[in-house]
């Protein structure tokens, strides 16, 4: 990853990621959008997301109502790509080692009062929030911040797919906003015993909205099967 000043997130950036995330999102698919008014209107947020569908992350920065800067990882910043993506306020990250780098510019949108968005289960999978990683747990204590769920929701049918780990082409993909919530006990502590109960925390709110999102959507069928299944 370089360490060009020229890397650093930008808010301008992400705001152009977001008009680019609107067009293509709603172009392909039809996103129904629950609850965006519970994003806060200012200040640090951190969106916690599943992640079952490669679309995940472009569709939240399509319809989240403020623009947000993603945690990546590396392995998507490939050619060109990596250019265009840092361009619109994106934050590449090494998941193979603890990337400074990374960790740094995620703080700094945090601390200038920008969106930050995690996939708390690190990679795609089937997106329940079974397994978290404590990473989000050390951004939400460390700046503060509050933590609002995103259950993104997408139809598990193979028919009409193009491409393995999409949903089908414009079929209807639910993204629901639950309420913010903050990860730590209040009492500051940023110990490994305090990230531990803050990833419990965390995971408790999380499996909460998705099982609630579900109820909401009508897609309680969709729970426990595997992405693509």
């Amino acid at each position: 990853m370089s360490d060009d000043a020229s890397d650093t997130p930008t808010e301008r950036g992400a705001e152009v990621g977001r008009r680019i995330g609107v067009g293509l999102m709603y172009g392909l698919w039809k996103p129904r959008v629950l609850g965006a008014w519970k994003v806060p209107a200012t200040g640090p947020v951190i969106l916690a997301v599943n992640h079952s569908h490669n679309i995940d992350g472009p569709m939240v920065i399509g319809v989240a109502p403020r623009a947000s800067h993603f945690l990546v990882k590396k392995e998507a910043f490939v050619g060109p790509l990596a250019t265009f993506m840092r361009s619109l306020g994106q934050v590449e990250v090494d998941r193979s080692t603890v990337d400074r780098t990374a960790i740094t510019q995620a703080l700094g949108v945090l601390a200038r009062g920008g969106v930050l968005g995690i996939f708390p289960e690190g990679s795609r999978g089937d997106g329940d929030f079974a397994s978290l990683r404590s990473g989000l747990a050390y951004f939400a204590v460390r700046s503060g911040a509050p933590v609002v769920p995103v259950a993104v929701l997408g139809s598990t049918d193979r028919r009409g797919r193009l491409i393995k780990g999409l949903p089908p082409l414009r079929s209807r993909v639910d993204v629901v906003f639950g309420d913010p919530f903050e990860a730590g006990d209040g009492s500051g502590r940023r110990t490994r015993a305090a990230l531990d109960e803050a990833t419990v925390r965390i995971q408790k709110h999380l499996t909460a909205h998705l099982d609630n999102a579900r109820r909401l959507t009508g897609r309680q069928e969709n729970a426990g099967r595997p992405a693509g299944h």
